[in-house]
């Protein structure tokens, strides 16, 4: 079995770690090795380990303030609901739920569009600083003894993040190298790029310091007609791990002229791994209600909606998230009915591919009247009623009834075929009694425009 120690848990201290202990070897070896070996050499040994004595010294404090944080009983209120850890930065979600924005962050960025806790859909996915849980907390730590800037989540959050001007040079080095004349430094320093944003935030936060740095990341795409595949690909990573940093990168990097018509490129003509990841920054930069308004004004849903349409595993569900949040804006939704997305969702949904994510969007592109005569047009509402009917789905279920009771107040011609259903399987009542509170509202509100449509059928 392997030792434990305490470097163990950080993987940032444990590489520093073995870097100094590599370092502090060949010092050693040359003494040996070596008659004259000089005074620099001892000096530098010294430094090296001094600096390995500093690294472990960092460690042992945070391991023992998080020892003293797992000895007090820790309110419920300032704990995660998806971690189950002390908040270190407590945010409120759309559903009133407060979670620590790193853990519903996650949630997020993997496709999530409901409250954890909740399971409710989300309106919009802004998350909103709970400055009041956070202030109760500061207190509570004071309370105990511990200071709150070390006692949350040791292993994600270190001094180490802050830049460093060896981190600005190498920074600017890249940058140069990458925006320069040369293809292989310009694919070398990319791919440097993209690991350096993925691994730190310090990078993250470099470029959102200028509006310039971006555009020197993507200059050796704005010229010529065939960008090489892997730069390509490496550029539009890095963009996605800059938006995926804060507000601010993600309003700075939206509003460079350049990269919107940078990503649709990439969409339509990219590796499956860029489409994919291009399709991700989308989403990630359509987390701003600003930013959702100057997307989807670019044209950017109809190579989403192709994208879709092809039907790429590996890309679907970074585009359909794309598209959900991109439409929670109303005046994007009738851009996405225009071009085609009623047609290529209803497709997919009625072959059973990926309903989960793309009856979501259904939901709320039905609001659109095109949408639901396009629908009809499609023999929509078999399928809808065989998914109400049949999928083991709660959300599945809401989301198809919603829709259906959109249909049914906006075309009559569909009454008969879902009166036919309720008369078969009495799917609808079902629904009224055991789906989610929207489903049973929405189902009740069918039953009553079927009754009243009997009555003055009787009646006539």
């Amino acid at each position: 079995m392997a030792k434990t120690g305490v470097f163990d848990s950080d993987p940032t201290a444990i590489a520093k770690a073995k870097e100094l202990k590599r370092e502090m070897k060949k010092l050693l070896i040359k003494i040996e090795d070596e008659d004259d070996f000089g005074v620099q050499t001892i000096d530098q040994l010294q430094e090296a380990l001094s600096a390995l004595r500093e690294a472990t010294m960092r460690k042992m404090a945070k391991s023992s303030s998080l020892e003293m944080l797992e000895t007090v009983s820790c309110p419920e209120e300032f704990r995660c609901p998806l971690s189950n850890e002390l908040m270190r930065d407590p945010v409120v979600l759309a559903s009133g739920q407060t979670y620590d924005k790193l853990f519903i962050q996650k949630w997020l960025s993997s496709g999530n569009r409901t409250c954890p806790k909740t399971q409710q859909v989300l309106p919009h996915t802004a998350l909103t600083p709970n400055l009041l849980i956070r202030e109760m907390i500061s207190r509570w730590c004071k309370k105990i003894g511990l200071e709150p800037k070390n006692q949350y989540h040791p292993n994600l959050v270190n001094e180490e993040e802050a830049v460093t001007r060896s981190d600005r040079e190498i920074f600017n080095s890249l940058l140069c190298k990458v925006s320069s004349s040369n293809l292989q430094d310009q694919k070398s320093a990319a791919k440097e790029l993209r690991l350096l944003t993925k691994k730190g935030t310090e990078f993250r936060a470099l470029f959102g310091e200028s509006p310039d740095e971006v555009t020197r990341l993507v200059n050796p795409l704005l010229h010529g007609s065939n960008p090489d595949e892997k730069l390509q690909e490496d550029v539009v990573t890095t963009l996605l791990n800059i938006s995926i940093h804060d507000d601010s990168n993600k309003k700075l990097v939206c509003e460079n002229p350049n990269v919107i018509p940078l990503l649709i490129d990439a969409l339509r003509r990219g590796t499956v791994a860029t489409r994919s990841n291009a399709a991700a920054a989308i989403f990630t930069l359509s987390a701003l209600d600003s930013n959702k308004v100057l997307i989807g004004k670019s044209g950017i849903l109809k190579p989403l909606i192709d994208l879709l349409e092809e039907g790429n595993p590996l890309a679907i569900k970074d585009v359909a998230a794309a598209i959900f949040t991109l439409c929670i804006a109303h005046e994007n939704r009738s851009r996405a009915v225009r071009d085609g997305a009623v047609r290529v969702l209803g497709k997919k949904i009625s072959n059973g591919l990926y309903v989960d994510e793309l009856l979501a969007i259904l939901a709320m592109l039905v609001t659109h009247w095109k949408a639901v005569e396009e629908l009809g047009e499609l023999g929509g509402v078999s399928w809808l009623l065989k998914v109400a009917r049949e999928s083991e789905c709660k959300r599945n279920k809401e989301n198809a009834i919603v829709i259906l009771h959109t249909i049914c107040f906006s075309d009559r011609t569909k009454w008969k075929e879902i009166k036919e259903e309720e008369n078969a399987h009495g799917t609808i009542t079902k629904l009224s009694r055991e789906g989610t509170s929207r489903a049973q509202r929405k189902a009740n509100g069918i039953l009553d425009r079927l009754r009243k449509a009997m009555n003055l059928t009787h009646t006539a």
